[in-house]
């Protein structure tokens, strides 16, 4: 058990509220920042370890008056989790700058940004900072300019900050999730992605939204205390396999 406090950013669902839910179990008070208002207080209601509070990480303002209030409430800061992220996708040539900034201002700026805001505290207790990015950053795929160039971004920023910030004792390390099985994806995925998800993947299944967490908790740990830098792929295999063809395979 532990009384460290991690940051969670787009925690009112999906992989950050499944974050926020492990780490609480965990020992750790969590401060979960979500825009989604309505959302955040619901699923924050009664929760005895954790606080909302409202924020849209790609608005700067937004993050200089929210980091204060979560130091305020905890009075420390041990990691922070950058999962807050949009996807939109299209086409190249249907992609305008208006949805190129919405992909880029959500997902790459809010990580700039609320490290930055997030670093004298991380400094103080030699903390941990732990982006979320994606299976797109690593591999290219179509209709995804945007997104998988904003995610491609987020890890070589994480290189970045371990690189600055490990001499001042904070870790940085990246996890990009493969194919993950959230309402959302369940949502837009018809069946025949998800077969041709299924096939691609060598564990052969999409991934639990609590998996990515415990890969997400341990690097937030002193399990990972030497563990700066990595980029850790929670996919299921997807992206080691490259052009293996899944016909080939025993069964």
């Amino acid at each position: 058990m532990t009384n460290n406090v991690v940051l969670i950013t787009g925690a009112a669902r999906g992989i950050g509220l499944a974050t926020a839910h492990l780490m609480m179990d965990r020992g750790w008070h969590v401060a979960m920042l979500d825009r989604d208002g309505e959302e955040l207080l619901k699923v924050t209601s009664g929760l005895e370890k954790a606080a909302p509070f409202i924020c849209d990480v790609s608005i700067p303002k937004e993050v200089a008056t929210a980091l204060p209030q979560v130091l305020s409430r905890f009075g420390r800061l041990d990691a922070v989790v950058n999962n807050a992220g949009v996807a939109e996708f299209g086409p190249i040539d249907q992609t305008d700058f208006a949805m190129w900034r919405r992909v880029m201002e959500t997902n790459l700026d809010g990580v700039f940004l609320v490290s930055q805001e997030a670093m004298p505290a991380l400094k103080a207790t030699k903390g941990a900072i732990v982006n979320i990015a994606s299976i797109s950053g690593l591999r290219a795929s179509t209709l995804r300019v945007a997104y998988g160039t904003s995610k491609a971004a987020v890890i070589q920023m994480t290189k970045q900050q371990a690189a600055e910030l490990g001499e001042s004792g904070i870790r940085a390390n990246c996890v990009c999730p493969g194919p993950v099985k959230t309402k959302l994806a369940l949502a837009v995925h018809s069946q025949e992605i998800i077969d041709a998800y299924h096939d691609a993947i060598p564990l052969n299944r999409y991934g639990q939204e609590v998996e990515i967490a415990e890969v997400i908790a341990f690097l937030c740990s002193d399990q990972a205390a030497y563990v700066t830098g990595q980029v850790i792929a929670a996919d299921g295999g997807f992206e080691s396999t490259g052009v293996g063809l899944p016909a080939l395979r025993d069964k």
